[in-house]
Formats: C-alpha cells, structure tokens, sequence
C-alpha cells in the first residue's frame, strides 16, 4: 500500500550550519564539518524556517513501507552529523583476557594511525588495524587497559572500533571459555 506523503523534521541548533542541495548535505559546527550524501534515496530535502528556527524537512511522496522508513534513517543521520560537530563521539574499548595480557600501542604509517595488538592469545602474530580518517586513539592514563576513539563522524568512529573488537576475535577454541579480546564498553560524547 501507498502512502501519499510522509514527512519529518530535524532541528538545527545554535551555531551549526547545514546546506542541503540536491540531497548533499554538509554540516559545519564548532567541531568540523561533515558531509554526506543521500543520492540513493528518492527523498526531498530542504531548509526551513518556523518561528525564527530552521529546520531541516525530509519528504517522501507515494512511499511503500520500506522507503517511508528511509525518511526517519535520513533524519537519525542528520541528526548524528549534527551531534558530531557540536559534541563529538568518543568510544571506550577495555582488554579483556584471562592470562596472556594484550599488549596495544598506535604507531603511525605513512601518515594514518595504526594500532597494533600484540601477544593476544599468547600469539606472536602482530594484529595491525588502520584507523580511519578523522579518529583518533588515546590510552586513558588513570584506567588500566582501556583505549579510548574519538572523532566528529559516528560511523568512522564506530567503524574503526568494530575493527579492533574484530582483530580479536578467538578461532578454533571454545568461545564460552576463552572471552579474551578487546571490547567497547561505553559509548559517550566528547563535551556533555
């Protein structure tokens, strides 16, 4: 069944600016700026003003139910560049392991920060997992095996720290008994 139109709105808030044009969207805050593309979608995008606010409207005519929820997946999107470039997003991943102590330190290569796991598992093999652009890896000094990832883009963020709880998988062994490996333990904003 067809819906005839299906609509939703973002707010922007003081201090960031947001240019839509021809569903390319470019958020500037007080953190950066993020850009995006939603070219895919077959939604109307554009700036609004309501009562001295601006708002940004996404629109979706003659929709079926999986594109109707494209319309809110656009606006959670949004909504996540915008809470980028005002707070930001930070990632903590603590070590878990049971005897062999993981050993992490970031190098840098050729320009991009790599994090490299060691003895993990007791294993010589040397894990190396390149940071995406825009992250940045720091050891918290007052908490023991714990790494911290931030940046102004969730999905880099998120995406480099999947990276590294991936790195650490355990293979050929029973998963109830060997829990070693690195995990992400708090999700948080870099500013309140």
């Amino acid at each position: 069944m067809r819906v005839i139109y299906s609509t939703r709105n973002v707010e922007i808030p003081a201090g960031v600016t947001v240019s839509a044009k021809a569903r390319e969207i470019t958020v500037t805050g007080p953190r950066g700026s993020l850009h995006r593309s939603f070219k895919h979608l077959a939604v109307d995008i554009q700036l609004i003003e309501i009562d001295g606010g601006k708002k940004l409207k996404v629109d979706l005519w003659f929709g079926n139910r999986e594109t109707i929820a494209a319309v809110r997946t656009v606006c959670s999107h949004i909504e996540n560049m915008i809470t980028g470039v005002t707070k930001g997003f930070l990632y903590k991943m603590r070590f878990c392991y049971a005897h062999f102590p993981i050993n992490v330190s970031a190098v840098k290569d050729s320009g991009k920060d790599v994090v490299e796991i060691r003895n993990f598992l007791g294993e010589k093999k040397v894990r190396r997992v390149e940071l995406m652009e825009g992250v940045n890896y720091v050891r918290t000094a007052d908490v023991k095996d714990q790494i911290e990832i931030s940046g102004i883009d969730i999905n880099k963020v998120s995406l480099s720290c999947a990276r590294i709880a991936q790195s650490t998988l355990v293979r050929n062994k029973d998963i109830r008994k060997f829990l070693d490996g690195i995990y992400v333990s708090e999700k948080v904003n870099i500013t309140a």
